[in-house]
């Protein structure tokens, strides 16, 4: 019989959902959440997480909030477009760029949504403001 106990990490991300979705129906503004989601990082993790979001801030129009209480950036409808993961949240060496089904990334009938980040250099965030530019129909 499989294990179908949820992983601390998991009971984590479901409280957090849980949080968001009360503060978003009491007006809570969700992009000092997204901020506050980012502040908390520390190491590597904050640090990928301020240039995303610059990235985000400079390239698309979508809305940063958080996702699982990790920082998030939605369209006009309020639809999840792309997600950081910080690395240390999940103890894996590397952070996440995730993006969902809003992401106008398709590509044929394979396309990657997901990117794994251990470093962000110049020509990184060249890529990545292209990924994000592409995933919101520039």
């Amino acid at each position: 019989m499989a294990d179908t106990t949820f992983s601390k990490e998991e009971k984590a991300a479901i409280r957090a959902t849980v949080a968001e979705q009360k503060a978003m129906k009491a007006g809570a503004d969700a992009a000092a959440a997204c901020e506050e989601a980012i502040a908390a990082m520390t190491g590597t993790d904050r640090e990928f997480a301020e240039a995303f979001h610059q990235l985000v801030r400079d390239n698309t129009d979508l809305a940063a909030k958080t996702w699982y209480g990790m920082p998030a950036y939605a369209d006009a409808e309020g639809r999840t477009v792309v997600a950081f993961k910080p690395g240390s949240k999940f103890k894996i060496r590397y952070a996440t760029i995730e993006f969902q089904q809003a992401a106008t990334l398709d590509d044929g009938s394979l396309w990657p949504v997901g990117f794994a980040l251990t470093k962000l250099d110049d020509a990184d965030k060249e890529r990545v403001a292209q990924i994000l530019r592409t995933a919101v129909g520039r």
